[in-house]
């Protein structure tokens, strides 16, 4: 059977698609995640290979049967250094198979269609790609935890421990969130939350965005006032291209995705609100397909290019360290 895999992989979870010649997907999986600068090559490697194996018992492909190309769309190989060494490993695992690396920011601009399009990223990490009619390319975010990623998940979660340690400071007592956001992490005291995250803080605070969001719905104001601002934020980067891009007052589509949409009514509604307001021509919605089938596609065009394809980072991310 003739294959080709497409993958979209963050410091979360690793989406894979398997497509046949045809353009039809055969097969979904989804692994560990695979951004190699959070949690290093090899386990990203050994992400993207669980899902292949899971994506071809789907499609019940036999094992000895090798896709023909591979699109891994990656967050954190925007630098060329971690670019190529994403592609000689996975040159070593599939030897024989066309491969192209790009970074998770152009497979989201794939998804989104042709045409002027922004796509604004909500997860464990957040940034914003756009494009305008002429083709230019533009992204904003996706710094990574440590510098921004201001309105992701991670960063509605910090926002969220420091708003309910600086309640106790005032009361010597914890607030609703703060007795829900010790129950999630199940810590019995802010020293200990502390410690969790100074150790390994990619999982302490993107997991307590499900927390804020729940609050939020039953109108707990602190949990309200954390949201605004994210989406705030989120949508900021959106404007930031479309100054950069020219898209100011302009029809364009502004996509929505990460692991935050769908999850929060309030969030989501303050969001949309932002960029309406912002961008009062546009159609804001959902990517047209997903990252993972676009890069599956963009694993299909390799097939009509001749030579070996070779590591291609975006010319418009050099961090990408973001989802």
């Amino acid at each position: 059977m003739r294959f080709v895999l497409g993958f979209d992989g963050g410091g979360t979870k690793t989406d894979c698609v398997l497509m046949d010649a045809s353009g039809s997907v055969l097969a979904r999986s989804q692994a560990g995640p695979s951004n190699p600068l959070r949690v290093g090559f090899g386990a990203a490697l050994a992400a993207m290979r669980d899902g292949v194996q899971k994506a071809a018992a789907a499609a019940k492909i036999p094992s000895n049967e090798k896709a023909l190309a591979i699109c891994a769309a990656l967050g954190g190989v925007g630098p060329a250094e971690s670019a190529e060494k994403m592609h000689i490993l996975l040159a070593a695992e599939f030897p024989e198979t066309k491969i192209r690396i790009c970074t998770d920011l152009e497979s989201a601009l794939a998804a989104a269609g042709e045409g002027s399009a922004i796509v604004v990223d909500a997860g464990t990490g957040s940034f914003a790609i756009g494009r305008n009619e002429a083709g230019d390319t533009a992204r904003a975010g996706g710094y990574g935890s440590q510098i921004g990623d201001e309105g992701s998940a991670y960063d509605i979660g910090r926002r969220a421990i420091l708003t309910a340690m600086h309640e106790n400071d005032r009361t010597g007592s914890d607030s609703v969130l703060g007795q829900r956001l010790l129950r999630e992490l199940g810590c019995g005291s802010w020293s200990e939350v502390k410690a969790r995250a100074q150790a390994a803080s990619d999982e302490v605070f993107p997991r307590l965005f499900s927390v804020v969001a729940s609050l939020a719905e039953i109108d707990h104001a602190e949990a309200q006032q954390i949201l605004r601002a994210a989406a705030s934020d989120l949508a900021m980067q959106a404007e930031n291209l479309a100054d950069r891009l020219k898209l100011r007052g302009q029809k364009l589509f502004i996509a929505k995705m990460g692991g935050m949409i769908g999850r929060s009514k309030f969030l989501e509604a303050q969001l949309d609100e932002h960029l309406r307001n912002a961008f009062p021509n546009a159609e804001i919605g959902q990517l047209r397909i997903t990252p993972a089938e676009a890069a599956a596609r963009l694993a299909l065009e390799l097939l009509a290019e001749n030579g070996p394809a070779k590591a291609r980072p975006s010319k418009t991310d050099e961090a990408s360290q973001s989802k």
